[in-house]
């Protein structure tokens, strides 16, 4: 679903001589640039020559469109192949560059000096990275780096907006970053509300209930605060129990410094899942990701996911990855690395194990166009990868509905950043990967979509077939005429579930604090795609894997429709919910005793 096809590469046909292509004394040709860097981003100063660069190579993936094939097939439960999950040596042959771009790759690092054994390969070989200071890497690249600031947090990076390579490589290598990307990777948090004061925790106690999506009796008191027990109740699945030892695993995704705190945890399971209270989780450490369990270091958005995703899921084993990388970079002291943005070290990591949890849940992201194409492409190839290796990924949708980081959709500066400066809607990515499954956020009982839940359509993805049908009911009941230019019709369009994402009652430092987002609802959702899963595994079935081709043929008919709300930005009143799939809520929330039924009925 590339707007861009991998079919038919060329492959430069002079390789057969032995001597080394002369490269430093090639013709080099820009391969990447950008306009500008995006708004906010300003060029500060040069970049230190010394300064350290870790450059991650892309090499194209000539069998892709066969890989894409199998996650149609597996994930599809009306093909013979459903559930048919590829092994890791599967995808792995089908992400491998061709030997050809392996070998001319290879003879133009040597010819920096760069032998075999400085450089680090992926398990698939489509990426290798390289160490080197900004002297070298301007020199390979044909381009000079600059120190970008940030306006609005300050925050430094090490970025060019154009580079070159020589002609002969630019069939064998698709991207190389850090180079033209300026994404900041935000967690999708839209709000967080604590005081220096130890807050009483609000727990499910009223003795008032209010009718629920299912139409089953909920507390009262979640509609002011959302606990594990709320959702249980909201979802229909208080009574389901999952297994500790059938296999299904939960896993949840950290970037950015981001530390779920152990202690906070332990509160937690006190207050909102006593059964739990004593179990931790894996942790596992991603290019030396770290998990400080200083009180200071405690992170609302690691705390948030651990919490509602291993509080909702247990005993299921949980795994937490926490990725190193983020790009500030300070120019007035001396840092030894300007890391890249973490998704590809992530997928890198995941992709290379043979074994992995059946369903993972991330709540980071920025808009699509801070993300060169080039490499958004890349990540969410390697999605599709995770997908047919039967993994549940989930994604949050963004906190800013239509529009861009800026929570108040009335100061929102949504423009363009190809030179053109029109006004457009900015979507996000990865929520905008049609690979991926993403979650929107809902408020109240009954359940509305809320004014911050992400969603439209891709600049870069076209619409995928398992979703045509749905999005385009939805364009039909639109006016004609509406939002014309502000966004591609024809693109992938999300999210394409929702769960609820206000007044999440979460841990932090040892207070009880309110927390609103989108990271809220994805780890929800995922939670409920981990029970099904591990009820499926119970009965001796494949994970559910990649869902969104089950969602829009059948799955949608076990969600609770989210018919009122919309997602304002961009200076307008954004897409509206209505009955059936929309791009603020998706096709709506879990409904679990249905959905459990349908995914059991499923081969």
């Amino acid at each position: 679903m590339r707007l861009i096809s991998l079919l038919g590469l060329p492959f430069v046909a002079a390789l057969a001589s032995a001597a080394a292509v002369p490269f430093k004394g090639c013709q080099h040709k820009v391969k990447e640039s950008i306009h500008g860097p995006p708004r906010g981003w300003s060029k500060h100063t040069s970049a230190p020559k010394h300064h350290m660069l870790e450059l991650k190579i892309a090499l194209p993936q000539p069998k892709f469109p066969e890989l894409e094939q199998h996650l149609w097939e597996v994930s599809d439960p009306s093909h013979s192949r459903y559930g048919a999950h590829l092994s890791k040596e599967e995808t792995d042959a089908l992400m491998a560059p061709h030997p050809e771009s392996l070998d001319i790759v290879n003879e133009w690092l040597a010819s920096y000096g760069l032998a075999e054994e400085s450089l680090l390969r992926s398990s698939a070989n489509d990426w290798v990275t390289i160490r080197v200071p900004v002297s070298l890497a301007e020199q390979m690249l044909d381009t000079t780096y600059s120190v970008y600031k940030h306006a609005e947090t300050g925050e430094s990076i090490v970025r060019t907006t154009s580079y070159s390579l020589p002609e002969i490589l630019h069939d064998h290598v698709d991207l190389i970053q850090p180079t033209t990307m300026f994404a900041r990777f935000k967690a999708f948090k839209s709000t967080l509300h604590w005081t220096n004061q130890a807050q009483a925790p609000v727990l499910s106690t009223s003795s008032g209930t209010i009718t629920g999506p299912a139409g089953n009796q909920v507390d009262a008191s979640c509609n002011s605060s959302i606990t594990i027990s709320c959702l249980k109740q909201l979802y229909n699945s208080v009574a389901y129990n999952t297994s500790a030892t059938n296999g299904n695993k939960m896993g949840l995704t950290a970037y950015l410094d981001q530390y779920a705190n152990n202690m906070d945890l332990q509160q937690f399971f006190q207050l909102e899942n006593p059964s739990a209270y004593g179990s931790n989780y894996t942790f596992v450490s991603v290019n030396g990701g770290l998990n400080n369990q200083s009180y200071a270091a405690a992170g609302v958005e690691a705390n948030l996911d651990t919490q509602f995703g291993f509080g909702l899921t247990w005993p299921t084993p949980g795994t937490f990855y926490s990725t190193a990388g983020e790009p500030p970079f300070d120019p007035d002291y001396f840092t030894p690395t300007d890391t890249n943005e973490p998704y590809s070290y992530w997928l890198d990591y995941v992709l290379s194990q043979p074994s992995l949890p059946q369903t993972i849940s991330t709540s980071y992201g920025d808009d699509e166009q801070t993300v060169p194409f080039t490499y958004a492409d890349r990540v969410c190839a390697g999605m599709a990868a995770l997908g047919a290796r039967g993994v549940s990924i989930l994604f949050s949708s963004g906190d800013s509905g239509v529009g861009d980081g800026d929570p108040n959709p009335a100061t929102q500066m949504c423009h363009s950043n190809d030179g053109l400066n029109v006004t457009k809607f900015l979507p996000a990515f990865p929520a905008s990967c049609p690979y991926v499954t993403a979650v929107g956020a809902t408020v109240n009982i009954p359940e509305t979509a809320v004014s911050f839940s992400g969603g439209g359509f891709s600049n870069y993805f076209v619409r995928p077939a398992y979703q045509e049908v749905a999005v385009l009911e939805y364009l039909t009941k639109l006016a004609p005429g509406t939002y014309e230019g502000l966004y591609a019709p024809e693109g992938r369009a999300y999210p394409d579930v929702s769960a609820q994402g206000v007044n999440f009652s979460v841990v932090y430092q040892g207070q009880t604090i309110p927390v609103d987002g989108t990271s809220c609802s994805s780890p929800t959702f995922a939670s409920f795609v981990s029970m099904l899963n591990d009820a499926r595994l119970t009965a001796f079935k494949s994970p559910l894997g990649f869902l969104n081709p089950f969602l829009y043929s059948a799955g949608y008919s076990a969600l609770n429709d989210i018919t009122m709300g919309h997602n304002p930005g961009c200076g307008t009143e954004g897409f509206n919910a209505t009955t059936g799939w929309d791009p603020v809520s998706g096709f709506g929330t879990p409904n679990f005793e249905k959905l459990l039924a349908l995914v059991l009925s499923l081969p």
